[in-house]
């Protein structure tokens, strides 16, 4: 692959305007340039995702004043050529049996703090620091977090595309026999919905039954689900380079009083939760909106992670809706609103939308039914 799947979306344009951006962030941040290896923020700079990460060397290396340059292994430079990306850099190539830490100790200062992507291989990093003694590091999720967050227009375009097959996933999954069934069976099918509708990555398929969903992260097993289950479904992956991300919990039969009446205190919280979005306001207080409602009916302390995270390139990512994280939603950036409360050895209730902010508020990237959806 020489390329992101989304990279017909952009033009060289885009992605040059990206790398300026970011050369002037890390600046400003007080750093001498950022240092970015195969992953997320690569694709996200200059459309150009290699085949595999390897043992050799590639780099993308973003300073402010100076034009960008990818140290690249020879033998695949003529892939990293065809990125659309490519004619906003200036690639440098090395051959094998040479020094590639040298070709790129030349391109830095060699007594700079750089920022450097969170998926770069330590024998690379270490092995350039050994090369550059003077020099110092830190990851980009630390010094750059709102790197990626606020979305342009195509990103929003592409968002919400990957949101509406998600909810087309949903809606067909709806219609299919859980009673009696697997859980890794209902994910299977869940995957598999997904790429029907256009996901060429499917990272998660939570199907967590009964008991189960009182874990938010529950692996898929064999459990077989029974009539009078509560189902915490959670599911997505990536469409065209975009995430999507989206929970909603279905029960199998009529459910009690009991849970319909936590369901509907689960859906209240997200509501309140969308509802705190716009320009302006503390991430936090999308994580406080949330929880106030969970809390104030008695159920504080069922609710045990944070409201949200955010959505792009990949499916988590900075922004987080958190205690603590004070800063300030932007019109573009995009991510989850799902609380949830888990009853242990009893069931779990989790409902999430992928939220962007706009000028004014928030919109919603997922639409199907936030009620309680009965499934047969």
């Amino acid at each position: 692959m020489t390329g992101s799947a989304h990279a017909a979306s952009f033009t060289a344009d885009d992605y040059r305007a990206r790398m300026e951006r970011a050369a002037r962030a890390a600046a400003d941040a007080g750093l001498a340039g950022l240092l970015v290896a195969p992953g997320p923020d690569l694709v996200w700079l200059t459309g150009y995702a290699p085949t595999a990460a390897t043992e050799r060397l590639t780099l993308l290396v973003l300073a402010p004043g100076r034009d960008p340059v990818l140290v690249v292994p020879t033998l695949e430079a003529p892939d990293a050529a065809k990125a659309v990306g490519a004619p906003a850099l200036t690639l440098r190539d090395w051959t094998d049996g040479k020094d590639p830490y040298a070709a790129t100790a030349s391109l830095v200062d060699g007594s700079g703090r750089f920022g450097v992507s969170d998926n770069t291989w330590a024998m690379h990093l270490l092995a350039l620091q050994r090369t550059l003694p003077g020099t110092s590091y830190a990851s980009l999720t630390e010094a750059l977090p709102m790197l990626r967050a606020v979305k342009d227009r195509a990103e929003l375009q592409l968002l919400t595309a990957a949101g509406a097959a998600a909810d087309a996933a949903f809606e067909e999954i709806r219609k299919v026999a859980f009673g009696g069934r697997r859980e890794s069976e209902v994910a299977a099918d869940l995957a598999g919905l997904l790429r029907r509708f256009g996901h060429s990555q499917v990272d998660f398929t939570i199907v967590a039954s009964g008991p189960n969903g009182a874990n938010p992260h529950h692996e898929v097993g064999d459990r077989v689900i029974e009539d009078g289950d509560m189902i915490v479904l959670d599911f997505g992956g990536l469409k065209d380079g975009y995430g999507s991300d989206t929970s909603r919990t279905v029960h199998v039969g009529e459910p009690t009083d009991e849970e319909r009446r936590v369901h509907d205190l689960v859906r209240e919280a997200q509501e309140a939760g969308f509802r705190a979005v716009r320009p302006g306001v503390a991430c936090q207080e999308v994580d406080r909106a949330a929880r106030a409602v969970i809390a104030d009916a008695g159920y504080g302390e069922y609710f045990i992670h944070r409201t949200g995270h955010g959505i792009g390139v990949t499916t988590h990512e900075p922004p987080y809706m958190i205690e603590g994280e004070e800063q300030l939603l932007l019109p573009g950036m995009c991510f989850s609103v799902e609380p949830g409360v888990y009853l242990p050895g009893r069931f779990g209730v989790r409902i999430e939308d992928i939220v962007t902010v706009t000028e004014d508020g928030g919109r919603r990237l997922n639409d199907t039914t936030r009620e309680m959806v009965i499934v047969e």
